[in-house]
């Protein structure tokens, strides 16, 4: 199972980015899939979540911000970060679940200035 994350990058505040997670060895479009965040210092904390249906949920801290979305197509996971606070800078993970254990993205840093 490989995980790709990319689209990190520096940004002012109210700037927007859009992270992509490419998986590989996976029958994609029957998983569940997620963005985590690890902030310098802190635990690595759920962001946004969607089920294999297309069903999504997301902190209340980024509701109305960030929008999780997939293309089961391209095996493909996105994370568009609209209104970006410096709050938000961290290292952004893709993760899912296969066969019972955790698997995750290489991490793709985002850092916010105000």
């Amino acid at each position: 199972v490989q995980l790709q994350a990319s689209g990190g990058g520096s940004v002012q505040a109210g700037g927007s980015l859009r992270l992509s997670c490419k998986s590989r060895g996976i029958n994609f479009k029957i998983h569940q899939m997620a963005w985590y965040r690890q902030a310098p210092g802190k635990e690595r904390d759920l962001v946004a979540s969607i089920t294999s249906a297309g069903a999504t949920d997301t902190i209340d801290s980024v509701k109305g911000r960030f929008t999780i979305s997939r293309d089961n197509v391209r095996n493909t996971l996105f994370l568009q970060m609209d209104n970006l606070r410096p709050e938000d800078t961290a290292v952004y993970y893709c993760n899912t679940f296969w066969r019972g254990s955790p698997y995750w993205g290489q991490g793709t840093l985002v850092t916010v200035s105000s």
